[in-house]
């Protein structure tokens, strides 16, 4: 608790100047505070992301063994840091769009996870930090792309730093979260569920963790794949259109030449 009060009132502050100076400009009230979220989001998941590989490097027990060893106090720190973090992001949510039950949900579930990692058991941080790692790797990329796309509409330089992070960003992201994502969370499961973690983790934790996993990562695959697919029909309209422009200079050209 000593870490996490503090900053989670580091992250508010941040997130408070942000909307209130840094987007002041910025006219849709929805528009600042989604920015100032991305702020935040871009403080956290970088630094949260080499903090959980330093712990798990550190760590004197290795993987799988390591998914019911007794958190360290460097982990605990990496816990509290991240659990700080989605605290203020909720409350943006809840204020800002308490309509998408889907990030409250999934804050709220992060939340449990990690808090009860923290402070129920004092274990499993060493997967907890695993999947935290894999996903906030990919943060730092999606939280630019998400402030670019946010002012494609109104800045010519965001229209095409969107059109030009996406296709790396999707690939990098689909990667990361479908693939590797699932098979480290494969190998998590197979040990807890498989009663290893028996004495040390309560059952009905570990299935609640695992619940809450295979469902985050479920929805990350969704996601990207809708990106994907919005992405697939931008450039097939865009091929149509060059063909059908193309197709009418042709006729003008010939129309010309008939004359």
């Amino acid at each position: 608790m000593e870490i996490l009060i503090p900053v989670f009132l580091g992250f508010l502050l941040l997130y408070t100047f942000s909307y209130g100076v840094i987007f002041r400009r910025r006219s849709k009230l929805a528009d600042r505070a989604e920015s100032a979220s991305c702020v935040i989001s871009l403080f956290h998941g970088t630094p949260v992301a080499v903090m959980a590989a330093r712990s798990l490097l550190h760590h004197q027990e290795r993987l799988p063994s390591s998914f019911a060893a007794a958190n360290t106090p460097f982990q605990n720190v990496v816990l509290d840091f991240s659990l700080a973090y989605f605290s203020t992001d909720l409350l943006h949510y809840v204020l800002f769009h308490p309509s998408d039950v889907l990030f409250i949900a999934h804050h709220l579930a992060t939340g449990f996870v990690l808090a009860t990692c923290r402070y129920v058991v004092s274990r499993g941080a060493c997967g907890v930090l695993g999947l935290l790692l894999l996903a906030e790797v990919t943060s730092f990329c999606q939280n630019v792309w998400t402030l670019a796309r946010a002012r494609r509409g109104e800045s010519a330089f965001a229209r095409k730093l969107c059109d030009l992070l996406s296709p790396p960003f999707y690939v990098y992201y689909s990667v990361v979260r479908g693939i590797i994502a699932p098979i480290f969370t494969y190998k998590m499961g197979a040990f807890y569920l498989s009663g290893k973690a028996d004495g040390a983790i309560p059952r009905w934790l570990c299935w609640s963790w695992m619940i809450v996993v295979v469902t985050a990562i479920a929805v990350s695959i969704l996601w990207i794949s809708n990106l994907w697919m919005e992405l697939y029909q931008k450039r097939v309209s865009r091929l149509k259109l060059e063909a059908c422009n193309s197709d009418s200079r042709s006729e003008l050209e010939s129309e010309k030449k008939v004359r």
